[in-house]
């Protein structure tokens, strides 16, 4: 693994950090507050997707050129949230229905880029593996959202809140996975440099 992949390693782990933290606070507002009202509802989700949004295009920016396409898909989906989070924060009093429709496209195209980056990115099998299923739940979630009727409120909320208590777990765990495999690097650099001594 070339000083490239190491520095990979050192941006990912902390971006995926972040991510699960920011769906863990809002899985947990969504899950204990289902009454919370429309325009509360397009804030909490509008302020984590911006954070998904601007932590992947700073991942996609420390990456570029580094080969594949993983930079170049990171770097869409980032600007693809933003661009639906600063939507949904000038347009707080839209429809029900417009807001599920965006928030299912939302979900169903991280999905499948989650799914396409474990084939092309350079995540451990661990990685990997979480990735895809990270990926999976999205879509579900995404379709089950769309397919949701505009009156079902309580459980549209209760659904976002129970796929970001899931999600944002699998993303930390990513991320202590890809800080082991920083660390397992040193510690083989170390060795290394100690048997040359």
């Amino acid at each position: 693994m070339d000083t490239r992949d190491e520095l990979y390693l050192s941006n990912h782990w902390w971006v995926l950090t972040v991510r699960g933290i920011a769906a863990i606070l809002f899985g947990l507002a969504a899950v204990f507050w289902p009454g919370l009202t429309l325009v509360t509802l397009v804030y909490l989700f509008s302020a984590l997707i911006l954070v998904y949004g601007i932590v992947d295009i700073v991942e996609g920016l420390l990456n570029v050129g580094r080969g594949g396409i993983g930079w170049i898909l990171t770097l869409v989906l980032g600007f693809l949230q933003v661009g639906v989070g600063v939507y949904l924060l000038r347009h707080t009093t839209l429809a029900f229905a417009t807001l599920v429709l965006l928030i299912g496209l939302v979900l169903v195209v991280r999905g499948v880029f989650e799914v396409v980056m474990a084939f092309f990115g350079d995540e451990s099998a661990t990685g990997r593996m979480l990735l895809i299923i990270g990926g999976v739940v999205s879509g579900l979630a995404g379709v089950v959202v769309l397919r949701q009727p505009a009156t079902a409120g309580v459980a549209f909320v209760w659904i976002l809140g129970v796929f970001a208590l899931i999600t944002g777990p699998m993303l930390i765990a990513m991320s202590i996975d890809t800080k082991n495999e920083l660390n397992s690097l040193a510690s083989g650099r170390s060795r290394s440099r100690t048997r040359r001594a």
